[in-house]
């Protein structure tokens, strides 16, 4: 039996893909919550110099 049969080459990429998926997800959280914080600083900001 062959170690690169169609069920583990397929098992392999979804497991692939999940962590892909998951280093993208957290990606993005970290730029909204980024994103977040930045408006707040800004409003900050503006309020203390206006």
């Amino acid at each position: 039996m062959g170690r690169n049969n169609e069920r583990n080459i397929k098992k392999h990429n979804d497991k692939l893909h999940k962590a892909q998926d998951k280093v993208k997800q957290a990606e993005l959280l970290r730029k909204e919550k980024l994103k977040a914080i930045a408006k707040k600083f800004n409003s900050q900001n503006s309020n203390d110099n206006g």
